[in-house]
């Protein structure tokens, strides 16, 4: 099995496609660093003004961790179309090269065939999120430096001291591979049943929106449905970020306000995973394979 995917690795990296993921999450990252570090003071000033007219507001606010919290909500939400990308041409492309016929005359059952892609597809999401974790995190570390972590939302704002941040990030990024691969895993399914891989890539993107724009409707007849929709969960890393406060309103160190929901929607994410995994073997061994 390891030969399998190191050989599906290889396939996966001589692509040049392969790399459209890396560069355009570097791009974006640099872009996003470049612009809060010439005019990121201003803007953080401006979401602050009605805390600081309330609190003493000391310490360096714009620092990497902030910055990693914003590129984690602004790319996560578009990185699912860079791994399908990848992904979706999986099986398709070597049905469109004509060596999908070739593959299955090995002495390899069809079974594991299909789990050493999967896993290569899998492993090559996960590349992809650590990429994204360096730039995102390291180098904004590194560029602007690091502090307590202040979070601004709609009705209150979360402090995180510094010490108690570093292990939340490692907990998000691990939450965020389990979503891009259960992304991954859909169209990786998807590619089974086509011949080109453009195909797969526009359904899965169209089923995610699809699962999007139905979590975000507040109707009785699509709320029964919401909770076993991948979608509903795929932002579930945030939940790292709430605090638990004591009875004094003072942050408890290591605690999370909401673990059990975060730990349902990751169990939710990998049973989506297994169950892509599952429907695939089934569906290819019983495949006809013309091409």
């Amino acid at each position: 099995m390891r030969e399998l995917i190191r050989i599906e690795l290889f396939k996966i990296f001589r692509k040049p496609r392969t790399f459209i993921a890396f560069l355009a999450i570097t791009a974006i990252v640099g872009l996003i660093q470049m612009g809060f570090y010439v005019d990121g003071e201003s803007y953080i000033n401006f979401g602050m003004q009605t805390l600081a007219d309330t609190f003493d507001v000391n310490g360096k606010v714009l620092n990497g961790y902030l910055l990693a919290y914003i590129i984690l909500q602004t790319l996560l939400v578009h990185v699912p179309l860079l791994i399908a990308l990848v992904s979706g041409d999986m099986i398709s492309g070597e049905a469109n090269m004509g060596t999908l016929r070739l593959l299955i005359t090995k002495p390899v059952s069809r079974a594991k065939l299909i789990s050493a892609k999967f896993l290569a597809s899998s492993l090559y999401t996960l590349l992809l999120l650590i990429w994204m974790a360096l730039w995102a995190l390291f180098v904004s570390m590194l560029v602007f430096g690091t502090d307590d972590m202040i979070i601004m939302k709609s009705e209150v704002v979360t402090q995180i001291i510094e010490k108690d941040v570093m292990w939340r990030y490692v907990a998000a990024f691990g939450f965020a591979a389990l979503a891009m691969i259960t992304v991954s895993s859909l169209a990786f399914f998807l590619s089974i049943f086509a011949e080109n891989s453009i195909g797969p890539i526009i359904a899965c993107m169209s089923i995610v929106i699809v699962f999007t724009i139905l979590n975000t409707l507040n109707l009785p007849i699509f709320n029964m449905v919401k909770p076993y929709l991948f979608t509903s969960h795929m932002l579930g890393w945030k939940g790292f970020f709430d605090v638990k406060v004591n009875a004094d309103n003072e942050q408890i160190i290591g605690s999370v306000e909401n673990l059990p929901a975060v730990l349902r929607s990751a169990a939710i994410l990998f049973f989506h995973i297994i169950g892509f995994w599952v429907a695939s073997v089934v569906v290819f061994r019983r495949k006809d394979i013309m091409s």
